[in-house]
């Protein structure tokens, strides 16, 4: 009998909204949201130029080890996680084609019909970065991401404003982007005396916009608001809280596409070790009034617990990597 305890924790999407809002750069989440994934299949027949033997491709992490190994890789790892696989391939068969690009890559696929027949998953993969690699640059998603990510993780309006402006001006951000950018400010600066909402919404209705999507902004307010949210998610809504953002903000960002970490991964956290445990219990109030309060762990490890978190409204891929990771990082610490 080793002592277990199990603690369950039910939150509601709407105490983060940004989570689902921004860019994902995992190569799961890109093919997901990019591309689609329906049951483990990928349709890829729309793809130009693709050829009939990868027109719809697998995905599995039982069978597919490279997949299992690169699916919580960010979109610049897995080009090199890619290129490596190619060389090897090229070591083994004594090739000797310069390969420094995914162009490279889909390139030295195409003029040898061996390697598609000896190595077809290596090829599959060759063929999806590419078409992701098409589709990041066709829909701007770099930039847009920048701005999401500058939008979720620091406060600074007038950069920000004039940034989104010039976001929805740009006839080559699609329209969705263009909204999910706008919601992510709105939901920011909702407070913020000098608030530009109701400007960006005339904004994008003259750049196009249908008018349901200009509508979802009050939508997402109405839903997901402060008013509506039981935590500060931007951290600015005391003095206390604004001097942490600050100081966060201050800390080396590896990837500025990939600096945001989501609330739920920091509530998590926060439990396993220990820290700020009573503040997450106001904020989640215990179903049963009798009950003790949770056993949580502390500043030298946890206790022998399993910790359930359900998110009424789903969860997105990033909390879903950002809770691998801690599992693994625990793992290693027992």
């Amino acid at each position: 009998g080793v002592d277990s305890h199990a603690q369950l924790f039910i939150v509601d999407r709407k105490n983060d909204p940004v989570t689902p809002l921004l860019t994902q750069w995992t190569y799961h989440a890109l093919l997901y949201e990019l591309i689609g994934i329906n049951n483990g299949r990928i349709d890829l027949s729309h793809v130009p130029g693709i050829r009939t033997e990868v027109k719809e491709v697998m995905l599995s992490q039982d069978q597919d080890t490279f997949f299992k190994q690169s699916q919580h890789l960010n979109f610049g790892d897995l080009g090199a996680s890619i290129k490596k696989l190619v060389e090897l391939y090229q070591t083994n068969t004594k090739s000797h084609h310069q390969i420094e690009s995914i162009a490279d890559m889909k390139r030295f696929v195409e003029a040898y019909p061996e390697f598609r027949k000896l190595s077809g998953n290596v090829t599959k993969h060759v063929t999806l970065v590419g078409e992701l690699s098409r589709l990041v640059a066709e829909r701007h998603l770099l930039a847009v991401s920048e701005l999401e990510q500058s939008l979720a993780c620091n406060e600074q309006h007038n950069s920000d404003l004039k940034a989104l402006r010039a976001l929805i001006s740009d006839a080559k951000i699609t329209a969705e982007n263009k909204v999910r950018c706008a919601i992510l400010y709105a939901l920011r600066y909702e407070r913020a005396q000098s608030n530009a909402i109701a400007e960006l919404k005339q904004l994008l209705t003259s750049n196009g916009v249908d008018a349901d999507q200009v509508a979802s902004i009050d939508v997402v307010l109405r839903y997901a608001g402060a008013g509506e949210r039981q935590s500060d998610l931007f951290q600015n809504e005391n003095l206390f809280s604004r001097g942490r953002s600050i100081f966060k903000g201050l800390q080396g960002v590896e990837n500025v596409y990939t600096q945001h970490t989501p609330a739920l991964a920091e509530m998590v956290e926060q439990i396993v070790r220990g820290k700020q445990g009573l503040h997450w219990q106001e904020r989640l109030p215990n179903l049963d009034p009798k009950a003790r309060p949770p056993l949580l762990g502390n500043e030298n490890g946890m206790h022998n617990q399993d910790i359930i978190v359900f998110v009424v409204g789903g969860v997105t891929m990033e909390e879903e990597m950002a809770v691998a990771k801690l599992n693994e990082k625990l793992a290693s610490q027992n």
